[in-house]
């Protein structure tokens, strides 16, 4: 399968990921934000506006409003976590049922302040810690503190970047088999390792393809 884009530190596959992972070598470190399927596209479950009154919250209005409708099967997961030495993925407490036991998790602590949402997010990991490891960064409501945002689940490079810097001590390869705008090897490229992305929608492809053509960004 020819690459949608590609350059010294990054490759990008336009295509579903089921067709992609079972061509590539293991990678040292798979990082990934699956869509969860608890329709958060609809509005925010058990919240009618705020303190319960009014129209249901919902995110920023984006074109593909079915986003969140599905998650991935259990095949699919399989096949993701036997593809890295070490494997992270976000919102793996909608998964909990579908993936391993994990004896080690990631909580990303978000400051809110919004007091419809939740504090944080979780992450499920293949790491033998047994413990639960957090990452603070402030992420007030779901607009964040991103200056530039263009994917309803976009997580922040900052995240990304700890996330790369935390867990691959080893070994230079990242994949994120849900790439969305392309956060994960944005982070990749700014700390000079290399990365995989595949994304089925073509529009954040070539969002994440010009993501990758600017120059390394400062840490």
């Amino acid at each position: 399968m020819n690459p949608y884009y590609q350059d010294d530190h990054c490759c990008i596959y336009n295509a579903d990921c089921r067709d992609v992972l079972p061509e590539l070598e293991p990678v040292d470190l798979v990082l990934t934000d699956p869509p969860y399927g608890i329709k958060r596209d609809k509005g925010f479950c058990g919240f009618c506006g705020f303190g319960g009154f009014g129209e249901p919250i919902k995110r920023r209005e984006y074109k593909d409003d079915k986003w969140d409708s599905n998650r991935p099967c259990k095949e699919i997961f399989d096949v993701i976590v036997s593809a890295g030495k070490m494997v992270i993925i976000w919102g793996g407490n909608f998964f909990a049922d579908i993936l391993p036991r994990s004896t080690h998790w990631i909580f990303w602590d978000k400051l809110q302040t919004m007091p419809t949402f939740g504090d944080g997010e979780l992450a499920w990991t293949s790491s033998d810690r047994k413990s639960i490891k957090k990452f603070t960064l402030e992420y007030n409501g779901l607009i964040g503190k991103e200056a530039w945002r263009v994917h309803p689940t976009q997580k922040p490079v900052k995240l990304m970047t700890w996330c790369i810097d935390e867990y691959l001590k080893e070994g230079n390869t990242i994949l994120d088999p849900f790439m969305g705008s392309g956060t994960t090897l944005r982070a990749a490229k700014d700390l000079n390792r290399k990365a995989i992305g595949i994304e089925i929608e073509e529009k954040y492809c070539e969002i994440a393809a010009q993501r990758m053509t600017q120059e390394v960004l400062p840490l």
